[in-house]
């Protein structure tokens, strides 16, 4: 299931990660990026699966120091060839036109030497410099294999990431070079969409002059543990203080069932010439992460989770102070996820959290004066850059795709920067969205946000999609996808609403804890009387109700098929639990199982009443079942198993089955593949 992330993370990360797949049989034709949009793409005037992939893709985003200028990638997709390619764009914040500053490729820049260049990978993998204006100055020589880099803020020392094997495949250990076997003695041998490779990701350090890197030390040398943390290796769980002394990095020294069953990741301080460090968080049990040094380098700012084993508890904002070794919880009394830290000055710090539906900027201060928001608005805002009293913000929404925008700290004004899909907006008719509140059946507030197709007719009935969201713990609020696009379901003539039920975060701490260890409780209530409330619309048709979800919201399809009565007539289930004891049995992370099952089936702990197998019996409405061969997290066996339930039961049902696809479905062609059949399906039982 899904972890809670800032929402521009997920778009972001999800984006980057790979599943293996077979090279192709044949040569590919050359790609071709061209995203002009020809007469037959825009001739519905609405979005299409096609169309999705002539979309550019907002990755990295970096700030100048002056606070002057942004630089950031857009990644571009091939459909006919599934080929990328990353550029760097340079903007300033203020307005003006986009310069593309890579012409065959770059991704990760960082300004480096106060704004004078910037650093970058380019399109062969090699660490490269080039000026604010696109010129490239130089490769930068002794730098080969790395993943990640930042170069110290005094410019003489650079970390990077890379790979090393430190465990013994069954081929070396036999000297049979073709077997194909693994020899496994304990648990997490493999991890949401990869087997282990054996290797793992250290942090290295090394001299830089500008010119070249030498010296380098891998200052996690023999250790079987990873920095960044697997499986979404942000590189923003490592970082510099600014005299470049120090790195703090994160990481998790655990190992196999302990490693499966624990959440318990620290921060290490190291110091860079003594070649020593200090775990600043080691008594603490939970989740702690993303280190960022205050300005005068004295304190490092950090996210923290108390529990251990619960990926959903609390995320509060702690400040270390060096000095002292002592540690302040800031955010005390705040019930709400604190994400993306941002020093201000030495005494002032703003962070994002999820917030009643959406993502909003928020501000407070070490010394523990409360909290202040910042922003509003029906948007998701991510990913921050602070720079010389200057903000950038990534920002998307139900209508907007990954963007950058310039946050005013005085006003709060959020002003959208960049405008990478622009001429796709100008050529399509959006649906317009809303917020909508209704009662829960124990008088609970319940939101949700309602898309309404392009041209909507009040005055008309159109049939209606409940989505379930993922996670369960995660965040619903305005996002952009690329799979679970509300434009697209609007575009195809249809109004969906989607509930931020219990378990979501954004709602205080006990709207989000409540769902542990009651999945097919109040919930799945909170879906019910969403659609009651929906239904009673008089521009909906009740009688043509759908649900969709992936993931825990897949589960909830599973669920909600054994319980609603007769509610919905059409359900489609992506990568969803159907049996908790195999699920237990064959997944990854038991910690997560641990918390919201409330432990290992032999156990028998009471939560095992809510596993969807136990309610087939009621399946009487037609279903689709979606997966991927790759998916560890939730294996592909549920969907199987769930598919052949449905057989046996005469449900019509369909199974949607990627070879090379894991918890996501991330090959354009795979995702034309599955908006079409998507859409098929509900279409021959809702309309």
């Amino acid at each position: 299931m899904k972890r809670y992330l800032v929402p521009i993370i997920l778009a972001v990360v999800f984006l980057s990660v790979s599943c293996k797949q077979k090279a192709p049989a044949t040569q590919e034709p050359a790609p071709s990026f061209n995203n002009q949009l020809t007469a037959e793409e825009i001739a519905g005037g609405v979005m299409t699966p096609e169309l999705m992939w002539k979309f550019g893709r907002l990755g990295s985003v970096a700030l100048s120091p002056d606070g002057s200028t942004v630089i950031y990638t857009v990644t571009e997709r091939d459909l006919a060839t599934e080929a990328a390619r990353t550029n760097i764009f340079s903007m300033p914040i203020n307005g003006g036109d986009p310069v593309q500053l890579t012409k065959d490729g770059g991704s990760s820049p960082q300004w480096t030497d106060n704004g004078k260049s910037i650093a970058f990978v380019d399109n062969d993998g090699d660490l490269a410099v080039m000026d604010p204006k696109g010129a490239v100055i130089r490769k930068v020589e002794g730098l080969s294999n790395f993943e990640y880099f930042n170069i110290s803020p005094a410019g003489n020392k650079i970390y990077f990431t890379k790979r090393v094997k430190l465990d013994q495949t069954a081929n070396e250990k036999h000297n049979l070079p073709r077997a194909k076997v693994r020899i496994i003695d304990d648990l997490m041998y493999r991890h949401w969409n990869t087997w282990s490779d054996y290797s793992y990701s250290h942090i290295f350090v090394a001299d830089f002059n500008g010119n070249g890197v030498s010296g380098e030390k891998d200052i996690m040398e023999g250790q079987k543990f990873e920095s960044p943390l697997s499986p979404y290796f942000d590189e923003t769980e490592i970082s510099w203080s600014p005299d470049g002394k120090y790195i703090a990095y994160t990481t998790k020294r655990l190992r196999g069932k302990e490693d499966a069953r624990s959440t318990n990741s620290d921060i290490f301080l190291y110091d860079v010439s003594a070649g020593k460090e200090v775990n600043i968080t080691e008594s603490n049990r939970g989740y702690d992460k993303y280190p960022v040094f205050s300005p005068d380098g004295s304190r490092i700012a950090y996210q923290s989770m108390e529990r251990d084993g619960y990926e959903a508890d609390l995320n509060r904002l702690f400040v270390y102070d060096i000095k002292t070794a002592t540690r302040t919880w800031i955010t005390k009394g705040w019930v709400f996820d604190v994400e993306s830290v941002k020093w201000a000055d030495n005494e002032n710090l703003y962070f994002v959290s999820a917030y009643l539906g959406t993502s909003q900027v928020f501000k407070t201060t070490v010394s523990g004066k409360g909290v202040d928001q910042v922003t509003k608005g029906s948007h998701e805002l991510g990913s921050l850059q602070l720079e010389s009293g200057k903000m950038t913000a990534t920002i998307m929404s139900f209508a907007l795709a990954p963007e950058v925008a310039s946050v005013d700290l005085g006003s709060g004004e959020v002003k959208q920067v960049t405008g990478i899909n622009n001429h796709i907006y100008e050529s399509i008719r959006m649906g317009k969205f809303e917020e909508k509140y209704t009662k829960t059946k124990d008088g609970k507030d319940l939101q949700m946000w309602v898309i309404y197709p392009p041209d909507f007719d009040p005055s008309k009935k159109y049939p209606a999609l409940l989505f379930c969201e993922g996670g369960p713990q995660s965040v619903l609020g305005p996002f952009w996808s690329y799979r679970w696009n509300f434009q697209m379901m609007a575009a195809k003539g249809y109004i969906v609403f989607a509930p931020n039920r219990r378990g979501v975060a954004g709602f205080g701490q006990e709207w989000k804890e409540q769902i542990s260890q009651d999945y097919g409780g109040k919930n799945m209530q909170d879906y019910l009387d969403a659609t009651d409330a929906m239904a009673k619309e008089p521009y909906i048709d009740a009688d043509r109700l759908g649900a969709v979800g992936a993931s825990y919201g897949g589960y909830s399809i599973f669920y909600l098929a054994g319980i609603h009565g007769g509610r919905f007539k059409a359900f489609i289930s992506h990568c969803g639990v159907f049996n908790f004891v195999s699920d237990y049995g064959t997944t990854e992370e038991l910690w997560f199982k641990d918390f919201d099952y409330g432990g290992p089936y032999w156990e028998l702990p009471k939560s095992y009443q809510y596993s969807p197998h136990l309610l087939v019996d009621n399946w009487d409405t037609p279903i689709m079942i979606i997966t991927g061969a790759n998916d560890f997290r939730i294996p592909y066996t549920q969907s199987l198993e769930a598919f052949t339930a449905a057989q046996l039961k005469n449900v019509p049902s369909r199974l949607l089955f990627f070879e090379d696809e894991c918890h996501w479905i991330l090959k354009p062609q795979n995702a034309v593949i599955w908006q079409r059949e998507f859409f098929e399906f509900l279409d021959t039982y809702l309309k």
